[in-house]
């Protein structure tokens, strides 16, 4: 399956600890897009093992993960307005 995945990590003291461990796991499974967005096919067991790692790192109150699931990557019409970043980015 194709996903999305997009994060909010707010930025006090243990967010700023938390934000790149984040960044770090996603970027382990999927292409770095934008900012705090990802995106990539990956398995369901996978995903599984992804959800279940960001589940010990995001705090309920005060971070925020949302991953869309999609079939297919051709089902996604893309319209990029100002900068449009390399999608196959795999360094930060």
């Amino acid at each position: 399956m194709y996903i999305i995945l997009v994060y909010d990590i707010q930025t006090d003291d243990e967010g700023k600890k938390i934000l790149p461990k984040v960044f770090k796991l996603c970027k382990k499974y999927l292409f770095h897009v934008q900012n705090s967005v990802f995106e990539g096919e990956i398995t369901d067991s996978n995903l599984k093992n992804l959800s279940a790692q960001l589940n010990k790192l995001v705090r309920d109150n005060h971070d925020s993960v949302i991953i869309y699931q999609i079939r297919q990557e051709k089902w996604i019409k893309r319209t990029f307005i100002g900068k449009q970043d390399d999608q196959t980015d795999n360094f930060f």
